[in-house]
């Protein structure tokens, strides 16, 4: 897969496992392709089960969730996806900054991605039709990120950029990949 490569950082030094992040972003024929790495102690990382049948569901960040935003350059809207390692899945539309007009985009029915678990590395591809959302051409600004469980309980912020003193996926200034 050719793209932009990406790495994430994790917002606190805190009590961050002994992991890292990498991946791929790749726009193509306004199907967004995105390749998450996650490599080194992943036994340490809380992975939800997996999902009998999974489906789009609510608070998928409340455990580990790999997340990307996509907003269209000069416009205050934007889009929260969300993928579980169950399977499960979930896609917000928000008008601007932070839950306003926040709700399920409903443009997209179904997300269909695949997660691979190996010894020392857990790894989650999608592969998203735009069509619905956003016309081909449209230039796109992409924030990638995740929420890392610990299996003792401990959450870690991951993203491309943190430009504040919190950790806000949802900030504008972490949209850093252009597509």
């Amino acid at each position: 897969m050719t793209g932009q490569s990406f790495s994430l950082i994790p917002f606190s030094e805190t009590n961050v496992p002994d992991i890292s992040i990498q991946g791929k972003i790749l726009r193509q024929n306004n199907v967004l392709i995105i390749h998450y790495m996650l490599h080194g102690k992943t036994e340490d990382i809380f992975l939800p089960s997996p999902s009998i049948n999974p489906t789009r569901r609510e608070e998928l960040w409340t455990t580990t969730c790999l997340e990307f935003f996509l907003a269209v350059k000069d416009s205050p809207e934007y889009w929260e996806f969300n993928f579980s390692p169950s399977g499960d899945w979930n896609i917000f539309r928000m008008d601007a900054y932070r839950q306003i007009g926040f709700k399920e985009e409903t443009l997209i029915q179904h997300l269909s991605f695949k997660v691979q678990k190996d010894i020392d590395v857990f790894a989650l591809n999608a592969g998203i039709d735009l069509d619905p959302i956003v016309r081909p051409g449209q230039v796109l600004e992409v924030g990638i990120a995740a929420i890392i469980q610990s299996r003792n309980g401990n959450e870690t912020y991951w993203a491309l950029h943190h430009p504040g003193p919190q950790a806000d996926f949802h900030s504008r200034g972490s949209f850093t990949i252009v597509v």
